[in-house]
């Protein structure tokens, strides 16, 4: 009895311990991503008020590739720098990231770049922490901790998926584990963050799926399992194509960003290239529905929002927005991958919805979160992100398709610093 009460004692302490230095870094991070969505917000609007914008988008790339070159230290590996703190203490993470990313990504979207927006609220977290573990002089695993709380705080914030960001941030390191040693003190700094982001005044979008899927039936004598075994093949094989989705736009952002360096010279001309490429495939395919967030558009069509009906995306949608936010990030703009994979699962959920007679609704909200877990390997974060965004009614089948999809994207993934802990096979070839 007198070691449980000394070893909550100790638990007990840490936990006050780790709350006073969380809540700072909180506060400052909630604040900047409501700062940043204001921006980005103002951004999307502005681009689509002024369309002739996005013919700077090649001035725009040349001046996101001087700000990094003169003031951006090692802030240019973004979120792979932090991961790679956090697994090896030592390096440091410079805060002029968090100005750097700031002002870039607001760019990036304001001139027509197709990215996202988790990259951002991320980094600026993890730089916050950083310099708050300067000023506390903690100790390598304590700065570890730390830099996972910023991760964790970004995360939560910028999408208000409180659980969710705590969650990715343990989860994202590693493939096969989560750094449990951090639970609460993430769960702590995220849920702060999103509290503060929406005193702000901030609105994240609202997402719905009307389709409810029951899983079992009352029978007399108790509860009898029943399921929709057609319905659940279809999420099974959609799945599959999610995780094959996933790792393709991983594998095209990884190669389109070593092919710009064998092909150009000046690295300054990347990004021009790369905004004349954008650009090129928006005026081929007749719209320009694919650049910036697109979770929602103008039109009402081709955007994250309009996925979740029939007819609100083309068959296709999802390839373009594929391509083209590799292109945009590859060559150097800013931003992050994860609403673009939301867009990009949501539209491939509703192109099979249409092809299987599924509900498009159901497949969208799947697709949603089984390709960001298929790219990012963080299968559970992204369940538990279809939790926050849906409810909770067919949770058995968003943990489906996230599993099928982690699986099936192999062991690629967006993030060059995630370290393989548990590979997914165990069968030599």
């Amino acid at each position: 009895m007198y070691r449980l009460k000394t070893d909550q004692g100790k638990i007990f302490k840490q936990l006050v311990y780790w709350t006073a230095r969380i809540i700072p870094v909180s506060v400052v991070t909630g604040s900047l991503v409501a700062l940043f969505l204001w921006l980005l917000e103002w951004a999307t609007e502005t681009r689509w008020a002024h369309l002739w914008i996005i013919f700077l988008l090649p001035v725009a790339g040349v001046g996101i590739y001087l700000l990094y070159r003169f003031f951006g230290k090692d802030a240019e590996a973004g979120n792979n720098l932090i991961m790679d703190e956090i697994h090896e203490p030592g390096g440091g993470v410079p805060i002029q990231m968090t100005p750097l990313v700031l002002v870039s990504t607001v760019v990036t979207h304001l001139f027509g770049g197709s990215a996202g927006r988790e990259g951002t609220a991320v980094q600026m977290g993890g730089s916050i922490a950083a310099l708050f573990s300067k000023w506390y002089q903690l100790a390598k695993e304590e700065r570890s901790v730390l830099l996972l709380c910023g991760m964790a705080a970004g995360f939560g914030a910028v999408f208000g998926t409180p659980v969710t960001g705590a969650i990715f941030a343990m989860e994202v390191l590693f493939i096969g584990r989560i750094k449990y040693n951090a639970l609460i003190p993430c769960l702590i700094s995220s849920l702060l963050a999103h509290v503060v982001c929406s005193a702000y005044g901030i609105h994240h979008t609202l997402y719905s799926i009307t389709t409810r899927i029951p899983a079992a039936i009352v029978k007399k004598g108790g509860w009898e399992l029943s399921f929709d075994f057609v319905l659940l093949t279809k999420v099974i094989v959609a799945g599959i194509f999610f995780g094959l989705a996933g790792m393709a736009f991983a594998w095209l952002a990884h190669t389109l960003k070593k092919l710009w360096k064998l092909l150009i010279k000046w690295d300054w001309l990347i990004p021009v290239a790369g905004a004349v490429v954008i650009l090129s495939v928006s005026y081929l395919l007749g719209t320009f529905d694919y650049l910036g967030l697109s979770v929602t558009n103008p039109d009402q069509q081709n955007s994250i929002v309009s996925a979740f009906s029939y007819g609100g995306v083309t068959h296709w949608s999802w390839l373009w927005k594929l391509v083209l936010t590799a292109v945009t990030l590859s060559a150097g703009f800013k931003g992050g991958e994860v609403t673009p994979l939301f867009f990009i699962g949501a539209a491939l959920g509703n192109t099979i919805a249409a092809l299987t007679g599924a509900p498009a609704d159901l497949f969208a909200g799947l697709g949603f979160i089984a390709v960001f877990a298929a790219a990012t390997n963080t299968p559970v974060a992204c369940m538990i992100m279809g939790v926050e965004l849906f409810g909770g009614e067919n949770i058995l089948y968003f943990a489906i398709a996230c599993f099928t999809a982690y699986y099936f994207s192999g062991h690629s993934g967006v993030y060059k610093a995630q370290r393989i802990d548990v590979p997914k096979t165990t069968i030599k070839p």
